[in-house]
């Protein structure tokens, strides 16, 4: 179905319901959850997606997972999207269901979610059947990439890593916030692995590639990208982004 709402079709006895949907640049759906998991598909444009626990950044060719009852939100930049809601007994066997995951999408998934959005909503012949059983073993399958931002829940350290988001140096040391938090540096490389789950060093590294992308995608030069982060050069930087990503920056340059 195009267009439509996922609460028009939630109660439907089919596991999965696929809808699919245009937004504008700039539009955002506010904080929400769903009964059912949710596979989130940007066929074109940039999506961030924020939940208390972390941000996301979704470039195109990619998808978002969103577990069963996850309260989220989502900021669109023109996006296509293709979405699966998938009954959560069957979610279960598929993916995580604690946290979100950006996971890449192959061609053949891309392809099953474009047909997916046509079949009726009670889908029942033979074949489409098994395009939807074959569109989840595919989803099962993508590997996930690492644009996750985790986020504490500790009020003064969230408001560090909030504040960095909006304007990220990858040289910005951690002496400078463990001195705004009143720690040593030891007690807050510490402190920040138990609320974040990643070292300090590897947060702001992740942190800059995702601005990165968002940058990128909007056609920003290399180097431009590299010198409003901190870096020296471009070289240094493409280096960094291709082993944190697997692709060099090129990838995501509007073709």
């Amino acid at each position: 179905m195009r267009n439509g709402k996922i609460d028009d079709f939630d109660r439907l006895d089919r596991e999965v319901v696929a809808l699919g949907n245009d937004y504008a640049q700039g539009f955002v759906l506010p904080q929400h959850q769903h009964r059912r998991a949710q596979l989130l598909y940007g066929a074109t444009g940039l999506m961030h997606v924020s939940t208390r626990d972390g941000e996301w950044v979704v470039p195109p060719q990619h998808a978002v997972w969103i577990p069963p009852e996850t309260l989220h939100a989502v900021k669109f930049a023109s996006v296509t999207t293709r979405s699966l809601y998938i009954e959560p007994a069957c979610a279960v066997r598929l993916r995580n269901i604690s946290r979100c995951e950006v996971i890449a999408v192959s061609p053949l998934l891309r392809q099953l979610l474009l047909e997916a959005v046509d079949l009726p909503p009670r889908y029942d012949s033979v074949r489409d059947r098994a395009l939807t059983d074959l569109m989840l073993l595919e989803l099962a399958a993508m590997p996930v990439r690492e644009f996750e931002i985790p986020l504490p829940q500790q009020p003064a350290l969230l408001a560090l890593c909030q504040a960095f988001l909006r304007a990220p140096a990858i040289h910005d040391p951690a002496e400078r916030w463990a001195s705004a938090l009143f720690m040593s540096g030891s007690t807050f490389r510490r402190h920040f692995r138990q609320q974040t789950g990643m070292s300090f060093s590897a947060w702001r590294q992740r942190a800059c590639v995702v601005s990165a992308l968002a940058l990128l995608l909007t056609g920003t030069p290399v180097n431009e990208v590299a010198l409003s982060l901190g870096y020296d050069n471009g070289s240094s930087f493409a280096t960094m982004f291709r082993r944190v990503t697997g692709q060099p920056p090129s990838f995501y340059h509007p073709t």
